[in-house]
This record gives C-alpha cells, sequence and structure tokens, in this order.
C-alpha cells in the first residue's frame, strides 16, 4: 500500500468509543484518512443509531471510509424486511432479539421498547415507523469485504482455499473455527473482527480487531502503513502484538 489505510473493529453500539478511535484516526493520519469499518454497527450498546447516524454523517461528509457488513447489521436489516427474516446461522432457540445478541438495545435506541407480551409483526410495525429509512439505505448499502493490495478486509473472516469471488457471505460474516484454525498463509492478510479478543492480535495469516466494545471493553483502531501493523494509542502506534 502507498499511503497508510486504518480500520476499526466491532463498534456494537458504542458512540463515545467511535468517537475515540475516530479522533486517534484524525490525530495519526489527518481528515483524509482512509478507514474500512469492519462491520457490527448496532447491538448490545446503547447507542446504535447514533453510531449509524455517525456513519452516515461521514459519508455525506466525503470522507474516504468504507463500511463493511457485520452478522449484526444483517440480523437489524433483515428484522426490517416485509417479513422479518430469520437468520438460519443461529443456535436453534436463538433469534436477533435474543439478549445474548442485543437487537433489543438496538430497538431501544430508536425509542421502541418491547413489552412482556407483543406479537413479532407488531413489534416490527414499530420498527419500521421509528428506523430512518436513510439507516435501511445505510444497512443494505454495507460491502461483504474489502480488498486493498495485499490486505483484505472482512468482518469475520474467510472460509481457506476458496477464490475470494467464491466465498459466501455466510461465512464472511459468521466464520469462525474454520478460519481461526487455519494457519497457513492465505493469498492476502485477513484483518477482521467478528471474536472479541483481548488486544488486537496479530496471527501471522490474520489480525483480530474486535477487543470486545459490545462488552464494554474499549474499540480499536489500527494503521497498515506498508508492511507496519500498528494500533492507535493516546501515545501513538504501537505494533500490533503477536498470537
Amino acid at each position: 500500500m502507498s499511503d497508510p489505510i486504518y480500520a476499526i473493529g466491532d463498534i456494537h453500539g458504542q458512540l463515545d468509543e467511535l468517537n475515540r478511535v475516530l479522533d486517534l484516526v484524525e490525530r495519526d493520519g489527518g481528515p483524509e484518512a482512509r478507514i474500512v469499518f469492519l462491520g457490527d454497527y448496532v447491538d448490545r450498546g446503547p447507542a446504535s443509531r447514533a453510531v449509524i447516524d455517525r456513519l452516515i454523517e461521514g459519508r455525506a461528509a466525503h470522507r474516504n471510509w468504507t463500511y463493511l457488513l457485520g452478522n449484526h447489521d444483517r440480523m437489524f436489516s433483515w428484522f426490517m424486511e416485509q417479513t422479518p427474516r430469520h437468520d438460519p446461522h443461529l443456535l436453534v432457540g436463538y433469534h436477533w432479539l435474543h439478549e445474548r445478541l442485543g437487537g433489543s438495545t438496538t430497538l431501544a435506541s430508536y425509542g421502541v421498547e418491547i413489552p412482556d407480551r407483543i406479537r413479532l409483526q407488531d413489534l416490527q410495525a414499530e420498527a419500521l415507523n421509528a428506523v430512518p429509512p436513510a439507516h435501511l439505505a445505510f444497512l443494505n448499502s454495507l460491502k461483504p469485504y474489502h480488498l486493498v493490495k495485499n490486505v483484505l478486509f472482512v468482518h469475520a473472516g474467510i472460509r481457506p482455499e476458496i477464490p475470494l469471488a467464491a466465498q459466501q457471505e455466510n461465512d464472511l460474516v459468521w466464520i469462525r473455527e474454520e478460519f481461526h484454525q487455519f494457519h497457513d498463509p492465505h493469498p492476502w492478510l485477513v484483518v477482521h473482527g467478528h471474536t472479541p479478543v483481548a488486544h488486537a492480535t496479530d496471527y501471522g495469516n490474520r489480525i483480530n480487531l474486535d477487543t470486545g466494545a459490545g462488552y464494554g471493553k474499549p474499540l480499536t483502531a489500527a494503521v497498515f502503513d506498508g508492511e507496519g501493523r500498528f494500533v492507535l494509542t493516546n501515545q501513538g502506534r504501537k505494533v500490533i502484538s503477536a498470537g
């Protein structure tokens, strides 16, 4: 890469953390910095609506920002379809509004509360009245991956040894074990989120930037500058720790 490119891990409705790391990026790379957001903008944290507003604001200001699709963004988008769609990858008994997934906190950020007894169709009708069309358009515009020379940005990962054009969206937003347990080189350095780790970690063939913002931990921004791989801190760049 001829100039730095930045990446921000899973945000999960944490507006203050988003603003904090955007400030770190701007201090390091200026207002024109190229940023790739790795998806999962919503759920769990209290400010999903405000996070999407902030990201849309960047697009309207013509910032050099790229937005990827996360599994939580897709679940939100599917819930808002004419007939709500359930993600078949989820374990039996789980759904977007399950307490472990956080859809209820996303709806609450739009002023939609879930009473003890309400039919799904009635709840969705309330959500459709509350969620701005611009937010739905944003969710439907998210990219499955972003390739910049030898670095592939994606939410969850890839299925190893499958050409990029043949990768399935379900894997790009959901994959874990098959991707994490593959230690040979990929055609690209894969930068991803999706699976929380204690700190940004470089595994050689992949880098995980999900540092658990959805569970109240700090959000992470990283920069890829030539062969350098760094996280951004208040003290400047720090080499990403090896896993």
